[in-house]
């Protein structure tokens, strides 16, 4: 079996709700506190890979005031200078997100997890 991976904030109530709902069933999955640990340039293409998504503004939080104070939403900001914002911003990083092995999915709504299970 895939090790199954959920990217959490235990601070946000839909990553508590994603994590929980992997707990009634049966996974325990193994817990990133990626606010803490922070992700690396190869984490962040994986993710972008498993949620098969051709920009990182699309796992991204973009209501957020930082993202807004470095001007990501300007459209002339290119995929590197995106990368560079996410691995100096974990906060910045939508969340949660679960993998599992080639796939991930966002849980906004927590069930949309259950469709990589």
């Amino acid at each position: 079996m895939t090790k199954i991976t959920i990217l959490h904030n235990p601070r946000c109530s839909k990553s508590r709700e994603t994590l929980s709902l992997l707990q009634q069933q049966g996974i325990e999955p193994e817990v990133i506190e990626y606010l803490k640990t922070g992700l690396d340039e190869d984490q962040i293409r994986h993710i972008q890979a498993a949620l098969n998504v051709s920009s990182l503004r699309d796992f991204m939080r973009r209501k957020e005031d930082r993202y807004k104070e470095l001007n990501l939403d300007n459209a002339d900001v290119t995929e590197p200078q995106l990368l560079a914002a996410l691995l100096d911003n974990p906060g910045l990083l939508e969340r949660p997100i679960v993998i599992n092995g080639s796939k991930a999915a966002l849980g906004r709504p927590p069930e949309q997890v259950l469709e990589i299970l």
